[in-house]
């Protein structure tokens, strides 16, 4: 597919805004997935001050030619200043006094202790303010071109499953599953995978974030397969529960099923305006009323973006509402320690009408 541009250059004045509202002259911005959010920079190293008038990026060496071509690529204006620590903070330093900055926001979970002690210093005579959310409240809302990567991301790892899928049937163990998916979503063109790959057979699916190990996976096992890939920095999600063969006994079958409606009930409660914790109470209903509600042990959901667990959180204690162009998972599952597990997940992007789901793999019990 043809990916539509991202709106990278209106995420610093949107930002802007929000500093105004939160009474700072500046903000420091700490955290990567932050600073690539609204720069476009990806290197592993970086701060970001903005200001009401400019905005400037330090990083070091590694990355003088990748920050100009990225910022250049995206469209965004910021002085680059490249050097080693030591540098960049005197840089920092003198951008701050240069424009003004009397109050200047700290992303409060994305800096350590030690480096605001630091800052403290670097910046004295400024007031360093705690700030929570100011980025992450416009990444909650996704553009078309954010959608697309997303939708790319998705489309990859549903290719990837349909390859490997039959590996199944012959028994191969989790981590072959598990490395031949990895390797298919590659081949296709993802950038990797968007997190570290779950296949869970048997009763290691009782642990929803379980490693794939050498066990292969025996006739009758439910397997839970939690898997996405990322492109061009952003990420899908998506679980499917597949069983080798017909299923060990009619409670498996069950299980599976309460599940499946579950998900159904969840999705078509998602839409604009709706608390997220609605969602959450949907899917969390149907496994109550069959007898399961201590084995459903986790939230519903999150947002996806280019965090794999991002703003929105869909749960039962969720203070959050959702809002037209998020994106989010629905993935309730049924837990039965030395028994197994049942999960099942689609990323969907909440639409004027309620929402559509980006995962499209079969969600039937697959007879592998």
């Amino acid at each position: 597919m043809t990916l539509r541009p991202m709106e990278a250059t209106s995420r610093l004045p949107r930002l802007r805004d929000r500093m105004t509202e939160a009474g700072c002259d500046g903000l420091l911005v700490t955290s990567l997935t932050n600073i690539r959010y609204l720069t476009g920079f990806s290197g592993s190293a970086a701060m970001l001050m903005v200001t009401h008038d400019s905005s400037m990026l330090t990083t070091d060496g590694r990355y003088r030619t990748q920050a100009t071509e990225q910022l250049g690529a995206a469209g965004v204006e910021a002085i680059i200043e490249i050097g080693l620590p030591a540098g960049q903070q005197d840089a920092l330093a003198a951008f701050t006094r240069k424009t003004g900055g009397r109050r200047v926001g700290l992303e409060a979970g994305a800096i350590t202790w030690a480096a605001q002690r630091s800052l403290e210093t670097v910046l004295a005579g400024v007031e360093l303010v705690a700030t929570a959310g100011l980025v992450e409240s416009l990444r909650r809302v996704k553009d078309e071109g954010e959608q697309d990567r997303i939708e790319a991301a998705a489309d990859i790892a549903d290719a990837a499953l349909a390859e490997v899928a039959g590996m199944i049937g012959g028994g191969c163990s989790e981590a072959d599953l598990a490395l031949a998916l990895d390797t298919a979503m590659r081949r296709r063109g993802a950038q990797g995978s968007a997190f570290e790959t779950i296949v869970a057979a048997g009763p290691n699916g009782a642990k929803p974030h379980a490693r794939p190990t050498d066990r292969p996976i025996r006739p009758g096992e439910m397997v839970v397969i939690d898997f996405g890939a990322t492109v061009d920095g952003y990420r899908s999600d998506m679980t499917r529960t597949v069983c080798r063969g017909e299923p060990d006994g009619p409670q498996a079958r069950r299980m599976y099923e309460v599940v499946l409606a579950s998900q159904a009930a969840g999705v078509a409660a998602v839409r604009p305006g709706l608390r997220a914790a609605e969602v959450d109470g949907a899917c969390r209903s149907v496994i109550s009323e069959a007898g399961w509600a201590d084995a459903f042990v986790h939230g519903t959901g999150h947002g996806v973006g280019i965090d794999i667990h991002e703003a929105p959180a869909v749960s039962a204690t969720s203070a959050d509402t959702l809002e037209e162009a998020s994106v989010v998972t629905v993935e309730p599952g049924v837990y039965l320690p030395g028994e197994g597990g049942v999960r099942i997940e689609d990323t969907v992007v909440v639409t004027a009408e309620g929402c559509r789901a980006v995962t499209r793999y079969p969600k039937d019990l697959i007879l592998a």
